[in-house]
């Protein structure tokens, strides 16, 4: 939902900018539906209405919120081009604008310092780097050019590039990055932390690809059956919040619990299924017990069993000098997924 200005002292409410126009308001007016307090069926004074009933702009944006902004990761690797299918089509479900990032740290930052090292080998990684970049540009202008929606090319010259990506992340509403690939780590130029310290630094959810890639046609059904990994804590909460849009459309979900008993709530208590059933989601609650050590393979176990093709789950860990520590289920999950996961910190 978006306000624009109007005429009289009044103001256009829309669902979506530029399209049917629900009702004009006077600015006070405009304020008082957004917090519910004015029944939308009843006549603004002195403005032009649309009746809605009794819905309330709150619950009409919650029921229609969505995803407007990716932010996809690239490098010259044959996954990045997997990944920016994904962004592609998932911006195209959702009507997101989708920018690819190309962050690849350059080869002469990672050569340890040595006298013998010349300007001309400096020049030499150079064009190795320019070359790379070349090559995931045209992978880029190529996806481009088949039937879709259009997308944005940006590059991160210099080092240091998680920071750069984390700063530019701030302006998008999920990340579409990679998993590690321990193969191509001498040739890749990104870090092995490089999708965890890009949401710890930037507090932005993302949406993590298998380093082995999705068989075809998989990358389409992402999310049509959903695996909510659930625990009452703030990066599960953010999670399911940043895989609403994608929850609202699933086929199927299912929410698997580790966590013990809730706190002790008098009255109308709130939990996760009413929660996702005011957004229009309705979801299988399968409690799994007391949490095993290993729950980050029975995580990946259960969800293989269920038909998962995503994975929602907070990442979990903390912060030492310098550098972020994974929990021990957020590492297993990032070490060992075959399916998208969707994970927030």
């Amino acid at each position: 939902m978006s306000v624009a200005g109007g005429q009289a002292d009044c103001v256009d409410l829309y669902q979506r900018p530029g399209k049917d126009r629900l009702a004009r308001l006077t600015p006070a007016r405009t304020r008082e539906a957004a917090v519910g307090l004015l029944d939308l069926g009843q006549d603004a004074p002195g403005c032009e209405l649309i009746r809605l009933g009794t819905r309330n702009l709150l619950t009409e944006s919650a029921m229609n919120a969505s995803l407007a902004q990716l932010l996809v990761h690239l490098d010259a690797s044959p996954q990045a081009v997997q990944r920016l299918e994904a962004a592609r089509q998932l911006g195209q479900a959702l009507g997101a604008a989708v920018t690819a990032l190309y962050a690849v740290t350059p080869r002469f930052v990672e050569l340890p310092f040595a006298p013998e090292i010349g300007p001309g080998i400096a020049v030499a990684l150079r064009e190795i780097d320019d070359e790379l970049k070349q090559r995931a540009h045209a992978a880029f202008d190529q996806l481009l050019a088949t039937p879709g929606i259009g997308m944005a090319w940006a590059e991160i010259p210099d080092d240091p590039i998680m920071a750069a990506f984390a700063q530019q992340a701030l302006y998008a509403d999920l990340l579409v990055l990679g998993q590690y690939g321990p193969s191509s780590a001498s040739s890749s130029g990104v870090p092995s932390d490089f999708a965890e310290n890009v949401m710890a630094l930037s507090g932005k959810p993302a949406l993590i690809l298998p380093y082995a890639g999705l068989p075809p046609g998989a990358i389409g059904a992402i999310g049509e059956t959903v695996v909510i990994a659930w625990k009452p804590a703030r990066e599960a909460a953010h999670a399911v919040s940043a895989a609403m849009p994608l929850l609202k459309r699933a086929k199927r979900v299912v929410i698997l619990s580790w966590s013990g008993a809730d706190e002790r709530i008098e009255g109308s208590r709130l939990d996760l299924n009413g929660y996702l059933g005011l957004h229009g989601v309705e979801a299988t609650w399968q409690p799994q017990g007391e949490e095993p050590e290993a729950l980050g393979e029975l995580l990946l176990s259960r969800a293989s069993d269920i038909g998962a093709d995503l994975l929602v789950m907070g990442c979990y860990g903390h912060s030492r000098v310098r550098e972020w520590v994974l929990g021990g289920t957020s590492r297993t999950v990032l070490q060992s997924m075959t399916l998208p996961v969707l994970m927030a910190h």
